[in-house]
């Protein structure tokens, strides 16, 4: 959707970029820039930088850059239009909407209405005869009424098309249902509701928005799979989401609980663990760790525990090993059913050993590090010599990995402790270790620094260079046009067919085009011009070096023109390669000779 340029200055200058950033991250200010920690990856080390001169961003790390727009179309996964309806409600603006078809949008806004209908239409089943073997089920789990409300549960029954019959009634059509994966389009022609017999979890997002759906059978005779969801959609993205955070931000309990299923939530909200959330069907992700960072600094992992939990609980690590939040794991105890132990989860141990149990585990749990070097220690036989060597080293390995030397100070004791050898031996093996690591990482960065093609090109393959010399030619020029448009005449002086890059030429014209306007040059303006990737490869061109002082960016804007220029007339010439470089070696020749 094209909106007037007058509304989008005024968007921007009632939506500063520092101001909207700082409403996700933590800045620190140095002179005019300020720095902080990317939310769109893990990092202890800030490189996400906010200038507030050009009001754009961008990540050392990532590559991510942009304008205020792009980033909120990027931190909230929202299209261009949406986005910037999102900040005109920030900043309390009316959006004055045109006639041109806006298709994703108008998509997106159909669906998030069809779900609404959907969730309300579950809801009503659930208490309604149709309902009533779903109602058992919740029953029989001792979920009570004013927790299914809270959760907005409902009820699918066992009809093949109740909901299908029930949206196409309200208007919506078998391509929109089929789109937001409630329906299934079967190989004759006709369709079915994807979820039948099943209590339903509407999966709601921060902002209140129903985005899909989860269902779990209520029968163990059912032969369907346990739980279902619904499948990647324009409005829903599994990677982005958590269940029950909705709820959970509002709780005043110090950090959040992630656990595994959307039933341990609803019961641990239930018992009074209202900041509880779950992932849905996946591993924990970084977007969701990013989508966790805006509320809280600490995660308590509760996963089940059996081999699957266990290793969920390892990779999250990983995962929050580089990132500041602090966390620690809740390990539930394994229950004696029948002279067996089996695992457990987290409803399980509330209904069978009550809220004040649980409590007593959450206070008691340990650091991300203990669960670790605990179950690091469970792979080796520490009886054993070999065992009690073979674990020294694998810890070491571990330790090697943190990058806070108390905190590897600290394990290394203990892990000398458990290996049963001193503590000095320990800490030159993590020594060694660290080392080794650091020597990898110095021999990877001089392999790219030996790569400066490579590390040129970029990230996007759509955008990769096909003559470098040209391209970054290309490149000094957009940094000269955007830091001093003085330095150019009246006319634009390369033409789009004379670059060798079709993204460079597309910046090109859209910077010229605002060139000798009263705004100046604004970056922040090509927003919804070029889509998040290329606004992240323009962003990160603009940083790069260039020369100062006016005589000395002159000649770099005449160098500039001569390379691509030269490379334009390379690619169009007609004449043998073999010719052409006869005729240098000739005309160097003549030149020498008119010299002596």
């Amino acid at each position: 959707m094209a909106f007037d340029r007058r509304f989008l200055d005024e968007l921007a200058a009632r939506n500063d970029i520092v101001d909207v950033v700082g409403s996700y991250v933590s800045f620190k200010q140095q002179g005019n820039k300020f720095w902080a920690c990317c939310p769109f990856h893990s990092e202890k080390t800030p490189s996400f930088l906010v200038t507030p001169d050009n009001q754009m961003y961008y990540c050392f790390g990532c590559k991510k850059g942009g304008g205020v727009i792009n980033f909120i179309m990027e931190i909230e996964n929202l299209s261009y239009p949406d986005a910037v309806r999102f900040l005109a409600k920030r900043a309390n603006l009316e959006v004055p909407e045109d006639n041109r078809d806006d298709s994703s949008s108008r998509v997106r806004s159909r669906l998030l209405a069809l779900n609404r209908d959907a969730a309300r239409f579950y809801y009503e089943r659930l208490h309604s005869s149709e309902g009533e073997a779903v109602a058992e089920y919740l029953r029989s789990r001792k979920i009570t009424q004013k927790n299914a409300t809270n959760f907005g549960l409902g009820a699918a029954s066992g009809e093949w098309d109740s909901l299908l019959t029930a949206m196409t009634q309200k208007g919506y059509s078998r391509g929109e249902l089929a789109a937001s994966g409630l329906i299934i389009n079967s190989k004759n022609g006709g369709a079915y509701d994807k979820f039948r017999n099943r209590l339903i979890f509407p999966i709601v997002d921060v902002r209140g928005d129903v985005l899909g759906f989860g269902g779990r059978i209520i029968s163990k005779d059912d032969p369907g799979a346990k739980y279902m969801n619904t499948p990647e959609t324009p409005v829903y993205s599994k990677r982005r989401v958590l269940y029950g955070l909705n709820l959970a931000k509002k709780s005043k309990r110090e950090g959040i609980l992630l656990v595994e299923g959307n039933i341990d939530v609803v019961m641990l909200h239930q018992a009074g663990f209202d900041n509880a959330c779950a992932s849905m069907g996946t591993a924990l992700t970084q977007e969701q760790l990013h989508l966790l960072s805006r509320y809280t600094k600490e995660l308590i992992l509760c996963y089940d525990n059996d081999d699957a939990g266990k290793a969920a609980t390892q990779k999250a690590l990983s995962l929050l090993n580089n990132t500041d939040f602090k966390v620690r794991v809740l390990e539930l105890p394994r229950r004696l059913v029948d002279g067996q132990y089996v695992k457990q989860d987290a409803d399980d141990f509330i209904k069978f050993n009550g809220a004040d149990a649980f409590e007593n585990l959450l206070s008691g749990s340990e650091s991300g590090m203990d669960f670790r070097m605990s179950q690091l220690a469970g792979r080796f036989d520490l009886a054993d010599d070999r065992g009690r060597v073979e674990f020294a080293s694998a810890a070491a390995e571990l330790l090697a990995q943190v990058p806070n030397a108390v905190e590897r100070e600290v394990y290394a004791v203990r892990a000398a402790e458990t290996a049963k050898i001193s503590p000095e031996a320990m800490k030159q093996e993590i020594a060694r270790a660290f080392a080794q690591r650091r020597r990898k990482d110095r021999r990877e960065q001089e392999k790219r620094d030996l790569r400066p093609a490579a590390a040129a090109q970029p990230k996007e393959r759509s955008m990769r260079y096909d003559n470098m010399r040209s391209a970054l030619a290309e490149e000094g020029l957009l940094r000269l046009l955007a830091l001093d448009e003085s330095l150019f005449g009246d006319e634009m002086p390369l033409g789009a067919e004379e670059f060798s890059s079709p993204v460079l030429a597309r910046f090109f014209e859209e910077l010229w085009q605002q060139r000798g306007s009263p705004e100046g040059i604004r970056l922040s303006a090509l927003d919804g011009v070029f889509t998040s990737e290329e606004m992240g490869h323009l962003t990160g061109i603009l940083q790069k070096p260039e020369s100062t002082g006016h005589e000395a960016r002159k000649k770099a804007l005449a160098d500039y023109l001569h390379i691509i220029r030269e490379e334009a007339e390379r690619r169009t010439s007609t004449e043998d390669p073999l010719d052409a470089a006869m005729k240098k070696i000739h005309k160097k020749r003549d030149m020498e000779d008119g010299k002596k």
